[in-house]
C-alpha cells in the first residue's frame, strides 16, 4: 500500500506536504504513511482515494483496477 500511494503522489505531481495538508496530518506523518512506518487509518485510506478518484482497494493493491466501482450512499439498516 505505501508503495501505491507514493506512487500516486509522484504521478500526480504533488509533494508530501501538500497530500498531508489535505489529510490534515504533518509532512513527516504523511511521509510516515509512504514508508510503511505508520499505517494510515481508513478515514484516511477513504480521503486518498477519493482524492485520487480511485478505491481503497487499489490503494492496498488489492487489485489493479485502478477506476472504482460506483458506490452506492445508501445505508443498510440491520
Amino acid at each position: 500500500m505505501n508503495i501505491r500511494i507514493r506512487e500516486m503522489r509522484e504521478n500526480s505531481h504533488l509533494y508530501q506536504r501538500q497530500l498531508a495538508e489535505y489529510l490534515h496530518c504533518t509532512q513527516q506523518t504523511y511521509s510516515r504513511y509512504e514508508t510503511g512506518e505508520l499505517q494510515p487509518s481508513l478515514l484516511v485510506m477513504e480521503r486518498l482515494a477519493d482524492f485520487y478518484d480511485t478505491s481503497v482497494d487499489f490503494l492496498m493493491g488489492l487489485t489493479d483496477e485502478k477506476k472504482p466501482h460506483k458506490r452506492s450512499h445508501k445505508r443498510m439498516d440491520l
